[in-house]
């Protein structure tokens, strides 16, 4: 396992990559003492000390973004907009309250560590990325229920496959009334560390039940749908595209935002942002269904089982429209259709 998380960008093969840790060479670091961010800088990748009285490690005060840097069909180094997820790293640390960062230092800073592990972004006919962690966390120490004085922001890269290695295939979720993901007043929209542990359970037990992926209902009323394990649902219900609204209990995904505007401006497509019963996805009003995120960019969703009812879409097949609005948005994230929403940062 250390010989792969060591490997030098000229050891790897790119066109076999999965979703595993492997170290690159250089990250970012900034930390933020006495009220302000110091000016940060690269450092080699490595491990660094933190006090096992620090906030994160106590009471989980800590937060984290998801990006790729993918290599476009021209060659270049893009980022796919990277200031939405400077944005969304804000409201995350608001809620949590760890202190706000200069959305244009972030995003400079992700473009000095993109530019600094280049050798490590796959190449543009491999399909993967170069994945981007963002992590902001409390590790200043605290004994009470309080947030830390002391905060650090960290910048590191893993090159990454592509999520579909066998193909864009569709794949089988389980509505589960067991489980829930938030709660109304939580903190379920924020990408805070908190969020993601107690989902590592129920997606074992589906796992191991076959299915790929759990399907939360809300909280409140254990009808309404939630997410997909941590991504983003969406359905195709009366010929428009539905997905839940972002109301506190959901993560506001930049894809799921993207997906949305080029369904209404690309495709011409009635968009919906509202409460999805779960009962309308075994209806024939409901014809097409898929999950969306930063890794998966768009995952159509084959079927779902709730108990003893099953609804198939298309024979298990992604879907006319889940295809279309995939191929374009890799497309405008690759440079191959002209990106008319302004949405590609260039690393130069």
């Amino acid at each position: 396992m250390r010989k792969l998380m060591n490997m030098k960008a000229s050891d790897i093969d790119f066109y076999n990559l999965g979703f595993n840790f492997i170290e690159t060479k250089t990250m970012f670091v900034s930390d933020f003492k006495d009220g302000k961010w110091s000016e940060g800088k690269l450092v080699p990748f490595g491990p660094f000390e933190i006090s096992p009285g620090a906030c994160i490690l106590n009471y989980g005060q800590g937060i984290f973004e998801g990006m790729k840097a993918l290599r476009a069909k021209t060659g270049e180094i893009v980022l796919f907009r990277p200031h939405e997820n400077g944005k969304r790293l804000n409201d995350s640390a608001d809620r949590m309250l760890l202190p706000n960062y200069d959305v244009d230092k972030f995003v400079d800073n992700v473009k000095q560590v993109v530019k600094a592990n280049k050798d490590y972004v796959p190449p543009y006919d491999s399909g993967g990325a170069l994945y981007i962690r963002p992590i902001l966390i409390g590790n200043g120490p605290i004994l009470g229920v309080a947030p830390a004085n002391e905060h650090k922001l960290i910048i590191f890269t893993v090159p990454v496959g592509p999520y579909f290695p066998e193909g864009f295939k569709a794949i089988d979720l389980e509505i589960s009334k067991k489980y829930t993901r938030a709660a109304p007043g939580g903190s379920g929209y924020a990408k805070t560390c908190c969020n993601y542990a107690p989902t590592m359970k129920p997606a074992k037990e589906t796992k191991a039940k076959g299915f790929a992926q759990i399907i939360y209902l809300d909280a409140a009323h254990m009808e309404y749908i939630d997410e997909v394990g941590t991504a983003n649902f969406f359905a195709i219900i009366n010929g428009k595209l539905a997905t839940p609204k972002a109301v506190g209990t959901i993560l506001p995904g930049i894809t799921r935002r993207s997906v949305l505007e080029i369904a209404e401006k690309k495709l011409g497509m009635e968009v919906e942002e509202r409460d999805i019963s779960y009962k309308e996805l075994f209806e024939d009003s409901c014809t097409e269904a898929f999950c969306t995120g930063t890794a998966a960019i768009i995952t159509p969703i084959g079927s779902v089982v709730l108990e003893d009812q099953k609804k198939v879409w298309n024979n298990g097949e992604p879907g006319e429209l889940t295809k279309k609005l995939y191929d374009l948005l890799t497309g405008i994230q690759r440079l191959e259709i002209k990106d008319e929403f302004g949405w590609i940062v260039k690393v130069e």
